[in-house]
Parts: C-alpha cells; sequence; structure tokens
C-alpha cells in the first residue's frame, strides 16, 4: 500500500484524511499536538512539528512516503513543498514559489510589481526601520500582521501613531521570520473566493463573506455565496490566472481572501495554496456538489482524474461557524437555541465537559454547518449567532 504523509490531525484535516483513505493510501499524520482529533483516524501518527520543513522531510524519508499532503496551515504548504521537491514527488509547487505565495511581504513584492490588486503597503525585516515608518505614507487606519503567520495572530490595527508602534512591535514579538507589513486599511467586507485551477485555469469557484466574533482578524463564520460576487468574479478569476501562469503553478486548489470596498473593487489580503481550515469543503462540496477534498488530494499526489473537468455552481445559500467561548474558563455546556439549529444540517462537536477554554479568542467547541433559504435569510442569521450561541464557562 502506498503511503502518504498529511502533516497535521487536526478537524481541519478529517475530510482529507478520509479521502486519501479512500484512495488507498495508507495515512500518516505529524504535528506536535496528540490531542487533535483528526489523528485517531489515520493509520499512523508522527508526532512531529509540521513547520519545521527538515525534519519533516526526515519523516518522509525515513518511511519512504509516495505522497505528501498539506495541512490546514500555510507552514503546512511550505513543509509540504519542500518535501515534495527534495524527494521528487508531484503535486506541489516549488519551494521557492510557495514561500513567495504564502508570506506576506514576499507576496506583496510579487503583487505589486505585477499588477495584483492588493492594498498599498509597506514590508520591514527589522523593528529599528519600522519605527522609523512615515506614518502619512498612508491615511489611518493602518494594519500591521506578521508576514508568516494565519488566524489574526500578531495582527493590529492602528488608528494612530501611538497605536501604530505598539502595533508594530507586537507583531515582531509574533513573527517567526523576523518580517511584517504595514498596510493601508480598506474599509469594507471580507470575503473569500476558493478556485480549483488546472493547466493555470480556473475550472470551478466557490464564494462566500466572512464573519470575526470576538477577534476581529480570525474568521469564525461564513455563509456563500459571497455579496456581489456575479460584479466582480470574472475580475478575480483573471487575478488567479494571471498569477497561474506567471509563477507556472500546478493543478490544485487557489484560494484567496479579500475585502471589498464601498464601490465593489476588490483587494486581495491573503492566497493560499493548501486546503482551507475548519473543514471549509464541507459547504464547499454541500453546495456545488463538487469533491472538493478529493480534487485536493488528487492534486497534491499528482494523480490524473476525470473528475478535475467537472464544473460546478453554488446552488444553495450554506456556511459554517466556528462554536467559541466568550472567555476562557472550563466548558460545562454548549447551548444552540431553535432559531439556529433549524438552519443546521451538519455538525461536528468535540468538546467535553471539563474542557479547559484557554484562548477563547481562537479555542472551538465544534462546527455547525448551516443552510439558508435565501440570502436575505442567511446574513440575518448569521449576524445575530455569536450572540446566541451559548458556550457556558465557568
Amino acid at each position: 500500500m502506498k503511503k502518504l504523509l498529511l502533516l497535521n490531525g487536526g478537524h481541519s484535516e478529517i475530510t482529507l484524511i478520509k479521502e486519501a483513505q479512500r484512495l488507498g493510501y495508507y495515512v500518516i499524520t505529524s504535528g506536535n499536538d496528540p490531542r487533535l482529533i483528526g489523528h485517531k483516524l489515520a493509520d499512523e501518527n508522527i508526532f512531529e512539528d509540521y513547520s519545521n520543513y527538515e525534519k519533516m522531510l526526515q519523516i518522509a524519508e525515513n518511511n519512504k512516503i509516495d505522497a505528501v499532503v498539506s495541512c490546514a496551515n500555510d507552514f503546512g504548504a511550505i513543509s509540504a513543498a519542500y518535501i515534495a521537491e527534495k524527494m521528487g514527488l508531484p503535486g506541489h509547487d516549488s519551494f521557492k514559489t510557495t514561500t513567495l505565495l504564502h508570506q506576506k511581504d514576499s507576496f506583496k513584492h510579487f503583487a505589486k510589481a505585477n499588477n495584483i490588486q492588493v492594498a498599498p503597503s509597506v514590508e520591514f525585516s527589522n523593528i529599528e526601520d519600522a519605527l522609523k515608518f512615515d506614518e502619512y505614507t498612508f491615511d489611518y487606519p493602518m494594519i500591521v500582521k506578521p508576514t508568516d503567520l494565519t488566524g489574526g495572530k500578531g495582527v493590529s490595527k492602528a488608528e494612530n501613531r501611538e497605536e501604530l508602534t505598539n502595533a508594530i512591535a507586537y507583531a515582531f514579538e509574533k513573527t517567526r521570520k523576523g518580517s511584517i507589513v504595514v498596510e493601508h486599511f480598506v474599509e469594507g467586507s471580507y470575503h473569500s473566493f476558493s478556485t480549483f485551477v488546472v493547466n493555470r485555469k480556473v475550472i470551478a469557484s466557490y464564494s462566500d463573506n466572512e464573519y470575526s466574533y470576538i477577534n476581529p482578524f480570525f474568521v469564525a463564520a461564513s455563509g456563500g455565496p459571497a455579496r456581489n460576487i456575479s460584479k466582480i468574479k470574472e475580475l478575480l478569476i483573471g487575478q488567479v490566472e494571471k498569477i497561474a501562469e506567471l509563477l507556472n503553478l500546478v493543478n490544485g486548489v487557489f484560494h484567496i481572501q479579500y475585502v471589498m470596498d464601498e464601490n465593489n473593487i476588490p483587494y486581495i489580503m491573503d492566497i493560499t495554496r493548501r486546503c482551507s481550515g475548519d473543514l471549509y469543503p464541507e459547504p464547499v462540496e454541500h453546495s456545488t456538489g463538487l469533491p472538493w477534498s478529493k480534487w485536493i488530494v488528487l492534486s497534491e499526489t499528482g494523480s490524473p482524474d476525470s473528475s478535475f473537468m467537472e464544473r460546478g455552481e453554488q446552488k444553495i445559500y450554506c456556511g459554517r461557524c466556528c462554536v467559541m467561548p466568550k472567555r476562557n474558563g472550563v466548558v460545562s455546556n454548549v447551548i444552540i437555541p431553535e432559531e439556529i439549529r433549524k438552519h443546521v444540517y451538519k455538525e461536528i462537536m468535540w468538546w467535553k465537559e471539563g474542557d479547559l477554554a484557554k484562548n477563547y479568542l481562537a479555542d472551538k467547541c465544534g462546527i455547525l454547518f448551516w443552510e439558508f433559504d435565501s440570502e436575505e435569510e442567511m446574513l440575518s442569521v448569521i449576524r445575530d449567532a455569536f450572540n446566541k450561541i451559548n458556550v457556558v464557562v465557568y
């Protein structure tokens, strides 16, 4: 049986593990947290930090793997590309290209050089230069980000010089790479546009609106299709295909997060070439009927498959919602009111009574997948969902 290394075993990797096994692979999961619920589904676990790509390569070589699949994290995508390049495995862009796309400073340089629609920004590799930054380069507010982290880690919004100084220090404290991005904060709504690229052309896409909870920079819920997507879909496809041509990208998923301003102009914030987190493929498959998780595994293993020629459109208003506590403490119950429950078509819950919520800004008890009859209903329900779902902690 062929062996496949999947670089983590969290809830976000569940569908990838199952699809890889259906395709006949012996699945080895890695990552440094044995408690994650996906690991128990795998055939074998080797617990190491998946962001350490040299260590991941050693594991891959020692186990004579036949394929590698990224987890739902940018560090995983980079490690997977490194392994594939060193071992001559198919299904991944080069290590250089993967790093360029998944680190914000290098992507911003590339985007500005090639007229990709991004917010104005400046990149810094040391705190001294960043603190000398001329605050009048952009209008306030500004947003400051580590170049190499996801999920809103280390991100701050600055409304004045004092906040900017604090945001720069905070971003440098969090970054592993030692670099940050300062950019003009685009006022608008947040969205995702997830595509599948074959021969550098978009053959399928899915869009949604993104919502945060307590941490404004952490996506905690979504619902699609995205508002006004019909007005900008071709523009976004054009941007994806332009990047794919310039970088000669391999077949696979290509995911964009963007903010749309009041004039319906989309600004690309981040790009990833790996499975998006919090079981993102589930609503994609529910709405389009396309086997998104299977496609990701097939593409990252370099397997040809005729289903890549299938096309699908979003037919259902649906999305997902992370169930999160409002504060730290011991979880005693999760209460989902009927007005939310009636829209839930599937759920995955992993909380247990007595679990400790240590970081309420990111900790999750589970994920709800919801469906709606109309855009109006979807927007109305999501708007109030976090206030109505109650994670009881003491």
